[in-house]
C-alpha cells in the first residue's frame, strides 16, 4: 500500500487495535487481534487506501444505524463476510456482538441480553460501541486527494438543489395565497396536528416578536476573512470599485462605505468611477477529505461588506432575546452537545440530521416567513446568481450558500420557527435546539418534526437521524446510552517535512487519544513527531505553546532560561507564528478598517471555532494594527523561549 512516508496508516491502526484488545480483553482475545490485523493489512493491500477511508466509514455508519433503532446491521449488504448464524460481520464480531443481537438489531436491554460474553455494565458496552467506532472512523476524514468525478458530483448536487426548489415555486405561492385568504387572524397557540397555513403563520407571528424592535439599519459592515468573488487581496477590499445599486438602495454608500463624510468629500472624484453593477458569487472548490471536496459560494466584497455587518447583527439579536436564547445558539454547541448525552440516557430527545441544509432554504421561503421590514434587508444583500467553475451563470434559489454571512442565522432561525410553530405543546417548544443545522427535538415530536421540515423544502436524512435506539450525535458529540463515544478522526494527513499544520495537528490526535485512554497508538504518534521535530513540551511544564500530554523526560526541551521580569523558567521550544503583512494604505481606509475591525477584533472567534493547534496566548498579545494583515493558513513553526 502507499504509505504517507513516515508515519504508516497501518501501524496507527495497529496500534489502535492493540489498544482496544487491551481494554478489552474479555471479548476482544489475543487471536481475535490477529485475525483482525491479518484481515485488515490483507483487505488494504487489495483495496489500497479506500479500505480504510470509505470501506471501514460503510461498516461504521451501518453499526450507528443500528445503534439508532434505524436499520439492522447486515454484513453482507456492506461487503463484509458474516459470522456463523448471524448478520454481523466477522470482522471486529466479537465486539459488535456484544452490543447488537445475531439479526443486527440494537437489543432492548443490551446488558441483560449480553450476559453471555461475561458481566457487561452500561459502561462496558458504551466502551465496547466507543472502540468499534473508533477503528471505523479513524480515517474517515483523511484529506487525501479527490478525483475529478468527484468534483463534479458536488457541483452537479449544488446545480440539482437550484432544480429542486425551482420546483417548490408553485408551492409557496398557493400557500402564500392561502394564507392571506385565511380569516383567522392566527391559529390556536398549541395544536397537535396544525396544517402548513397555521404553522407558516404561527412561525411568521414568531419571527415578528423576535425582529419586532430590529433595525436593519444599525449594523457595522466588515470585511470577512476568506477570499471574496471579486478576488481583492485583503489590503484591497477597502478600495471600493463596484458597489450594487441593489444595496445601495437600501445602505447608502456614504453611510456604510466611508468612514465619514469627510472621507466622502475627499474621494469625491474616485467615488464617481465606483460602479454599481449586481455582481454574481463564485464558486469554488476547497479541500474537505478524501470524499471529494467542499462547494463554496465566494461572495462579492461589497455584499460581503453588508452581509458580516447584518449577519453579526442578527446572531446578536438572537442569542440575547428571550424567545430564542435558550432555543437557537450560534457560539455555544454545549446545549446540543448536552440534549444528545441525554437523549442516549433516556430517550426524551432525538437528534435530526438536514441533508443540504444550507442550500435548501428557499427565498421563497424566507419571504413567507420573515418579517418585511427585516426580509426587504436581507434581500437587498444577497447574490441573485453564482458562477460554477466552468463558467456557468447559475441563477439561485436557494437564499443563501455556504459562503455567505447571513447563511446559518437565517437557516437556524428558518428551523426553529417551523417546528416551534409546529409543536403541540410548550414542553416540546422549550425542548428544541438549533445550532445551524445540528437540531434537537423531543421523540413524541420527532416525526412531526421531520413532516414539516419537508413540507417547506427542507430534506432530513433519516438514515443519520436518531429517532430510536440508544445512540445521539449532535455538535459534535456522540453518545451512547450515557457514554461518550465520539472518536477522534485523522484529517491532516502526516508529513515528513517540518509543516505547521502537521505539527499542530498530530499533536492534537495525540492528546485526543491519550485522553481516550488509548496509550499505544499515543506513543506511536509521539515517537513519529520526536523523531521529526525534537523535543516537544508537554503538560507538565504548563507553557503556553502546543504540548503533549506526557513525553519521556530526555524528550522535553533541554534549553531553558530564568526570565527575571516574568520570575519563571522558559524554555526554547517551536510555537506556531502567522506572518505579518504590512501594507500601506489610504488613510481613510485605515481608518474605516480601525472604525469596522479594531473594537472587535479581539472577540472575533469564540475558541471553539479556532484550529485545534492554535496558540491562543500569543494570539492575545498580537495587536491590532490598520496596516497589518494575517493571510488564512499561512502559519509557520517557529521557536522560541515560552
Amino acid at each position: 500500500m502507499e504509505s504517507t512516508k513516515s508515519l504508516y496508516e497501518l501501524e496507527l491502526i495497529a496500534a489502535l487495535l492493540r489498544d482496544v484488545q487491551n481494554a478489552h480483553g474479555l471479548v476482544f482475545n489475543t487471536r481475535a487481534l490477529n485475525l483482525t490485523l491479518f484481515k485488515i493489512e490483507k483487505r488494504v493491500r487489495a483495496e489500497g487506501m479506500g479500505f480504510l477511508t470509505k470501506t471501514l466509514p460503510r461498516l461504521g455508519k451501518a453499526f450507528d444505524k443500528a445503534l439508532a433503532g434505524n436499520t439492522p446491521l447486515n454484513a453482507v449488504d456492506i461487503g463484509f463476510k458474516p459470522m456463523d448464524n448471524s448478520n454481523l460481520p466477522r470482522f471486529l464480531g466479537e465486539l459488535i456482538s456484544c452490543v447488537l443481537r445475531p439479526d443486527g438489531v440494537l437489543p432492548l436491554h443490551p446488558c441483560e441480553e449480553t450476559a453471555s460474553k461475561g458481566s457487561l455494565t452500561r459502561v462496558d458496552i458504551g466502551g465496547i460501541v466507543a472502540a468499534v467506532r473508533q477503528v471505523c472512523y479513524l480515517f474517515y476524514k483523511y484529506k487525501l486527494p479527490y478525483s475529478d468525478e468527484q468534483e463534479q458530483q458536488v457541483i452537479q448536487r449544488f446545480a440539482k438543489t437550484e432544480d429542486d426548489l425551482e420546483t417548490l415555486k408553485d408551492g409557496f405561492k398557493e400557500l402564500e395565497a392561502s394564507l392571506k385568504s385565511s380569516t383567522s387572524a392566527r391559529r390556536i397557540r398549541y395544536k397537535a396536528n396544525p396544517t402548513k397555513v397555521e404553522v407558516l403563520r404561527e412561525a411568521r407571528i414568531l419571527l415578528s416578536n423576535v425582529f419586532s424592535n430590529f433595525d436593519p439599519l444599525d449594523v457595522t459592515p466588515r470585511h470577512g476573512p476568506g477570499a471574496v468573488a471579486t478576488k481583492q487581496q485583503l489590503w484591497d477590499k477597502y478600495l471600493w470599485t463596484n458597489i450594487s445599486s441593489r444595496i445601495t438602495d437600501h445602505y447608502p454608500l456614504d453611510a456604510y462605505y466611508m468612514a465619514s463624510i469627510g472621507h466622502v468629500c475627499d474621494r469625491y472624484d474616485a467615488i464617481q468611477h465606483i460602479t454599481s453593477e449586481s455582481l454574481p458569487a463564485k464558486v469554488i472548490l476547497v479541500p474537505k477529505d478524501s470524499r471529494g471536496p467542499r462547494l463554496i459560494s465566494c461572495e462579492p466584497v461589497d455584499y460581503q461588506w453588508i452581509q458580516q455587518g447584518l449577519g453579526s447583527a442578527i446572531v446578536r439579536l438572537v442569542e440575547r432575546h428571550w424567545i430564542t436564547r435558550y432555543n437557537v445558539f450560534f457560539t455555544d454547541q454545549e446545549p446540543n452537545r448536552r440534549g444528545a448525552y441525554l437523549g442516549s440516557l433516556n430517550g426524551r430527545y432525538v437528534t435530526l440530521d438536514l441533508n443540504e441544509a444550507s442550500d435548501r432554504v428557499s427565498t421563497d421561503l424566507v419571504r413567507l416567513l420573515f418579517p418585511e421590514h427585516v426580509y426587504t434587508y436581507l434581500e437587498a444583500c444577497r447574490t441573485s446568481s453564482t458562477v460554477l467553475p466552468d463558467g456557468t451563470e447559475l441563477k439561485l434559489n436557494k437564499f443563501a450558500p455556504m459562503g455567505s454571512c447571513l447563511c446559518f442565522p437565517i437557516l437556524a432561525l428558518t428551523i426553529w420557527a417551523i417546528l416551534t410553530a409546529a409543536a403541540p405543546d410548550k414542553d416540546t417548544r422549550d425542548s428544541i435546539l438549533v445550532y445551524g443545522d445540528d437540531v434537537i427535538v423531543t421523540k413524541d415530536f420527532s416525526l412531526n418534526a421531520i413532516e414539516h421540515l419537508e413540507s417547506f423544502g427542507l430534506k432530513v436524512n433519516r438514515d443519520k437521524s436518531c429517532i430510536s435506539g440508544l445512540f445521539r450525535e449532535s455538535c459534535g458529540m456522540d453518545s451512547f446510552s450515557g457514554v461518550d463515544v465520539t472518536p477522534v478522526r485523522f484529517r491532516t494527513v502526516w508529513s515528513s517535512t517540518r509543516s505547521p499544520d502537521s505539527y499542530s495537528s498530530w499533536i492534537a490526535y495525540a492528546n485526543s487519544m491519550y485522553d481516550k485512554k488509548y496509550y499505544r497508538i499515543y506513543d506511536l504518534i509521539v515517537e513519529r513527531l520526536l523523531r521529526l521535530y525534537g523535543p516537544i513540551p508537554d503538560k507538565s511544564l504548563s507553557l503556553k505553546a502546543i504540548s503533549l500530554r506526557s513525553v519521556p523526560l530526555d524528550a522535553k526541551p533541554l534549553r531553558r532560561r530564568w526570565n527575571k521580569f516574568l520570575q519563571k523558567n522558559e524554555f526554547y521550544c517551536y510555537g506556531l507564528r502567522s506572518p505579518v503583512i504590512n501594507k500601506d494604505i489610504d488613510g481613510w481606509s485605515m481608518l474605516l478598517r480601525f472604525f469596522t475591525e479594531g473594537s472587535s477584533s479581539r472577540s472575533v472567534q469564540s475558541p471553539t471555532g479556532l484550529h485545534q493547534g492554535t496558540d491562543f496566548a500569543q494570539m492575545e498579545q498580537t495587536p491590532f494594527s490598520v496596516g497589518q494583515y494575517t493571510k488564512r493558513r499561512t502559519s509557520m513553526l517557529e521557536r522560541r523561549w515560552r
